[in-house]
């Protein structure tokens, strides 16, 4: 039986422990800006860097100690996923933001047996024909365990942990204080409007009869396509706290790296088409791209899972980012600031220009707005996700001055870790070519396209 570790709930312990931390970032961010009116542009660059790396370990730590929401938003911003830190230090936090991303309360089975059996007002044994008790995954806010149900189906059973609703929504009365730590790492945020649906959707994770909609709905649109499987919900078996879904067997992210370039290719472009399509196709996507929620079938197919973290979007949004890249392909940068004034993302248009706005435009999306062949790496991915908002990008300054609208943020985040994980795989293509697809209804210009067009045809 595994140790108790008990979920604290204390809104004060925890605000205790983001205020000390806001209180020692502030004050190693003046030091900092006063040392810096006497160095050189190289060591302003390092103190930099080494300050950046500091706030980040110390968001890991403060995060991954408390077991609720406050982990969970190290997870749903991922700001500290792909590249926060200078290159020689990289491998060291990227090991201590693992284990931020696996930790978890240790709760015994009796207690979250008295969960299930809290949700279905039974005893397990009348609910299942067997329940294995050992736990296959974890997560932030609940554990998954293999099951079989009484007619003989194999199943995965995700059961929230007893108490971590209360922890959660604790720890969203400290959202605020957290956003404002961020903001020193991505100082273009809206800190009030990215608040509010950071809340909203770690809100909605928290109901597991929602995530189970979201996954029927994917399901649906997926159902008979060539390369790609969402796992069937049993509806009647899932509740506010407990999910219960098919279950998949596959190889994991770690076997998938180790394959030969041309399936790793192959992979990489089903992950691409998948969040990516589901973004600008379906306009509603999984908000949590990540190598352990992806697995290679017997059967050649990718199964995606893990739905509680998701965004749908208005229909014009989804368009309004496609009419942006069309801008930025087409070169035409005046049109592209005046557009990007419209929607709201920058206001002052006399600080940019034709040159510049393309410049970023570039450094943001160039490796699937290229008509090339690109061959995704880690570093590719480190320096997209600086370019994106962090302090040594060569925008930073620029970027101070623009807002994210909400309706947009969980794209951003969804183009950033679709594309680490592609670049973790290092595949290679025409990335491209496949995004002309949903950019301007082109013609399929790979085997996978022509399958996926034809299965969109069959649903028409």
């Amino acid at each position: 039986m595994a140790d108790k570790d008990p979920i604290p709930t204390s809104r004060l312990r925890r605000s205790g422990q983001m205020a000390r931390l806001g209180a020692e970032t502030a004050a190693r961010s003046l030091g900092t800006k006063a040392a810096n009116l006497t160095r050189d542009e190289e060591a302003r660059h390092e103190a930099a860097s080494r300050r950046q790396l500091e706030t980040a370990e110390q968001i890991v730590a403060a995060l991954g100690t408390m077991k609720g929401a406050a982990m969970k938003l190290g997870q749903v911003m991922s700001f500290l996923d792909v590249g926060m830190v200078p290159d020689e230090h990289r491998e060291a936090f990227q090991a201590k933001l693992a284990e931020l991303r696996d930790a978890a309360p240790k709760v015994s089975f009796q207690d979250m047996k008295r969960v299930l059996e809290g949700e279905y007002g039974d005893k397990l044994d009348n609910v299942f024909e067997t329940f294995d008790p050992v736990p296959i995954a974890a997560a932030s806010i609940g554990q998954v365990y293999r099951a079989r149900t009484l007619d003989g189906r194999d199943v995965a059973v995700k059961v929230q942990y007893p108490g971590v609703a209360t922890a959660v929504r604790s720890d969203m009365q400290n959202l605020g204080m957290i956003m404002r730590l961020m903001k020193r790492v991505a100082p273009g945020l809206d800190v009030k409007a990215v608040a509010h649906e950071v809340r909203e959707r770690i809100e909605e994770e928290l109901d597991y009869e929602l995530e189970a909609q979201n996954q029927r709905t994917l399901e649906r649109i997926f159902r008979g396509h060539p390369f790609i499987h969402v796992p069937g919900v049993l509806t009647s078996l899932s509740h506010e706290k407990v999910v219960v879904s098919e279950f998949v067997e596959g190889r994991g992210f770690e076997e998938l790296k180790q394959l030969d370039q041309a399936e790793r290719d192959r992979i990489g472009e089903i992950i691409f088409r998948f969040y990516f399509g589901c973004m600008y196709r379906h306009h509603q996507f999984s908000g949590d791209p990540h190598p352990g929620n992806s697995l290679l079938m017997d059967d050649g197919r990718m199964a995606f899972i893990d739905f509680g973290l998701f965004k749908r979007i208005p229909a014009q949004a989804a368009e309004l980012e496609l009419e942006h890249q069309r801008l930025g392909i087409a070169r035409d940068g005046d049109g592209l600031i005046a557009q990007l004034n419209r929607a709201g993302w920058i206001q002052d248009t006399s600080r940019y220009s034709a040159e510049g706005i393309l410049s970023q435009f570039d450094d943001l999306t160039w490796w699937y707005t290229r008509d090339e062949e690109v061959a995704l790496t880690p570093e590719i991915a480190t320096e997209v996700f600086i370019e994106m908002g962090d302090m040594r990008s060569k925008h930073f300054q620029q970027m101070r001055h623009e807002t994210l609208p909400p309706d947009h943020l969980f794209g951003r985040r969804l183009e950033t870790l679709t594309l680490a994980v592609m670049s973790q795989l290092r595949a290679r293509g025409n990335w491209h070519r496949t995004a002309r697809e949903w950019i301007y209804a082109d013609p399929p210009a790979t085997e996978l396209g022509r399958q996926e067009a034809e299965f969109y045809a069959r649903a028409a």
